[in-house]
């Protein structure tokens, strides 16, 4: 089946098509999604530049109603759509349902915000003067998404961008534009008019680029690798566009002698290892203090060992399959490079034969590792954890501060002061207690800090900063 573009309002399909494979089996082709080039990206800029003056004075009433409507059709067919989400990322299928069920939400709440963008009216410091203070559509935004949550990121990003009245060049992931296609059909049909959404679809280097560097695309949220977030982050702030930015993290969790030793393993397997440990906030270091250490990777260990790894559309696959051939080998790169550093692999690493061929791999947890090994350093983005002996908390702090990124941080203690301070002093956008570092609310801000992140906050009313721009009008 042959997936194409929209454009204007239009289907258009590319010349070239790509290939969309499941990677829980390999020869399950799931469908041919448009490849294409700069020239789409030059047809969809101006269209979304001519839908932008009726869109941008739309009223509230309409956006809240296309938002709303596509909302309760995604979460009608959120078994369906969940189900297209893991056999094309992998993710098994309790988390794709949970994901479609997450982008209704997420456009359930932003037609909300469609109605909720007040202002102010102040008096001015000027005898018989009045000052208003309004929000207003930024105006073509370019979004650019990533594989490992097909439908929840582009609708945290398209929802807020249509619900303040801006009109949107999109590309989602090369690996993954089935869900994608989903959403925008749904959207389209929910009464957008022509050119306000536009789909473009094909690789980075083309596509994503040439959106980056348009000079009539005013503003580009993107999420990625830190390579390609900073390169965009100065083509398009070179050329004066709005930013946002999300680049990742190297996420601590912090294991107290004082912590629920339950607890803390439940957080460190879910944020280690679930959705294969493709998650910007996953726990990729685990930092134990001395007197919980042992006991903390003996029960790691043990649920390693146990979690089942299978086609993604499996009930009882607890891990997918690694999205694609390039991440599993990256994956096994830096599991040699763990071994070769000194770290001792605990469990897991290994390869996992299934009925079908898809790129499975036993989750790896590595112990006798220190936040200098590049194990510790770089962002691996699979299913590999390393756990750091530190003597206390202050060494755990120190060590947890100690990187280059800061998106999300986690703490397991039963000590209201060191939960309190940890709070506190982590340095990072988002920090969790006594919960995996991975898993966020919709309503909330979402975002790092350092590396992890450039430029306004995403999800929730937070997203209007990035959004809108403020206007200031006196009347005498």
């Amino acid at each position: 089946m042959s997936k194409p573009n929209l454009i204007g309002g239009e289907w258009v399909s590319a010349r070239d098509m790509r290939e969309n494979r499941n990677p829980s089996d390999i020869s399950d082709v799931i469908g041919h999604y448009s490849a294409s080039d700069g020239s789409a990206v030059d047809a969809a800029v101006a269209a979304a530049r001519a839908a932008f003056p009726a869109w941008s004075v739309s009223t509230p009433q309409q956006r809240f109603d296309i938002l709303d409507r596509a909302a309760s059709e995604i979460l009608a067919r959120q078994d369906e759509l969940g189900e297209l989400l893991s056999r094309e990322e992998g993710k098994v299928l309790a988390e794709g349902k949970g994901e479609a069920m997450r982008a209704g939400m997420v456009l359930k709440y932003m037609a909300g915000e469609a109605l909720r963008n007040p202002g102010d009216v102040l008096p001015s410091l000027r005898p018989g003067l009045k000052v208003e203070v309004t929000r207003e559509p930024v105006g073509v935004v370019g979004i650019v998404t990533p594989w490992n949550f097909p439908i929840a990121i582009p609708a945290w990003k398209i929802g807020p961008a249509l619900a303040y009245g801006n009109t949107i060049v999109f590309k989602p992931a090369d690996l993954v534009p089935g869900s994608a296609w989903a959403l925008v059909d749904i959207l389209k049909r929910a009464g957008l008019p022509d050119g306000v959404l536009n789909l473009v679809m094909g690789p980075g280097r083309t596509v994503g680029q040439a959106i980056i560097e348009h000079r009539d695309v005013d503003a580009i949220s993107f999420t990625g690798s830190v390579p390609t977030g900073r390169a965009a982050i100065a083509t398009a702030a070179g050329r004066g566009a709005k930013v946002q930015a999300e680049m990742g993290g190297k996420n601590p969790f912090v294991v107290l002698d004082d912590a629920d030793l339950q607890v803390a393993v439940e957080a460190v397997v879910n944020g280690s290892f679930y959705s294969t440990g493709q998650r910007c906030t996953a726990s990729s270091r685990i930092v134990a203090t001395e007197g919980i250490h042992d006991r903390l990777v003996a029960a790691v260990r043990e649920r390693v060992l146990a979690l089942k790894v299978g086609d993604a559309l499996d009930p009882e696959s607890q891990i997918g399959p690694v999205v694609d051939e390039r991440q599993l080998e990256q994956d096994l790169r830096y599991i040699r490079i763990g071994k070769e550093e000194g770290g001792k692999l605990e469990a897991g690493g290994e390869l996992v034969k299934r009925p079908t061929e898809g790129y499975f791999l036993q989750p790896a947890l590595f112990s006798e590792t220190t936040n200098a090994m590049r194990i510790n350093r770089e962002e691996i983005f699979g299913p590999v954890a390393s756990v750091i002996r530190v003597r206390d908390y202050d060494e755990a702090l120190e060590v947890a501060r100690d990187t280059e990124f800061g998106l999300s941080s986690g703490i397991a203690t039963t000590s209201l002061k060191h939960a309190e301070h940890f709070k506190r002093h982590s340095r990072s956008g988002m920090v969790m207690v006594n919960v995996p570092t991975a898993g966020v609310d919709f309503h909330v801000p979402f975002g790092g800090t350092k590396g992890s992140n450039y430029g306004p906050r995403e999800q929730g009313a937070y997203a209007k900063e990035f959004y809108t721009t403020v206007k200031t009008a006196y009347t005498g």
